[in-house]
């Protein structure tokens, strides 16, 4: 496995894409999802937000405080309150960040792919749980748990979109892992690959954005 296929700088120390971590409370317990080819306020009430509660955001600078995420601090919703999705939209592919992981559920990701879209879902939990969801047309066709993860065998298995994503992430150098083991942020770092996410927080603010209290 080569090395991220990431702009310099868009990758902390761990591998984690920087606008995701920028995005998160500390400890994160997370999910994104992408899809392709659906509306920003159609994938949140897609994943069950009340559309009468989605509105319009702007990121703040910073956060009052290390257990409040960036959405959650746009919302005014600190820790405990529930979760926030903040969803935008890149090119073809929308994304939206979940700061709770209230809604993972392999179940969500094919919902958000029927009608003929691709869709996937990355979730790490706070304890240190990490997977990724592909779907299409309303099918899971791949579900990865990365502590299962052997990219020597598994990549050739996966679909080719999917795969093409999987090789984009490349592997991290970490003190913990063998050469060419999967590294804990493998699949963030795969769903943003999948879906052009390769951005920064930055790019993100840049863009218009939708959040919601969800839960």
């Amino acid at each position: 496995m080569p090395t991220p296929d990431f702009p310099p700088n868009t990758l902390d120390s761990e591998g984690e894409p920087r606008w995701i971590a920028e995005l998160a409370s500390a400890d994160p317990n997370h999910a994104l999802h992408v899809v392709r080819g659906l509306e920003p306020a159609a994938a949140l009430a897609a994943l069950g937000a009340n559309p009468q509660r989605v509105r319009p955001v702007e990121l703040p600078d910073g956060k009052p405080d290390d257990q409040t995420s960036l959405p959650g601090a746009a919302l005014e919703i600190g820790p405990g309150s529930g979760a926030t999705l903040l969803a935008g939209r890149i090119g073809d592919w929308t994304f939206v960040y979940d700061d709770g992981g209230y809604t993972y559920d392999e179940e969500n990701t094919a919902v958000l792919s029927a009608g003929g879209r691709s869709a996937a879902t990355s979730m790490f939990s706070i304890n240190a749980d990490a997977s990724l969801t592909y779907a299409v047309d309303g099918e899971q066709l791949a579900w990865v748990n990365v502590d299962d993860l052997d990219l020597e065998e598994d990549l050739p298995e996966m679909p080719a979109e999917l795969r093409a994503a999987f090789e984009a992430a490349g592997t991290i150098e970490l003190d913990y892992l063998e050469p060419g083991e999967a590294d804990y942020s493998i699949a963030m770092r795969a769903v943003c690959a999948l879906a052009g996410l390769t951005c920064t927080i930055d790019d993100i603010r840049r863009i218009p954005l939708l959040a919601v209290e969800f839960g």
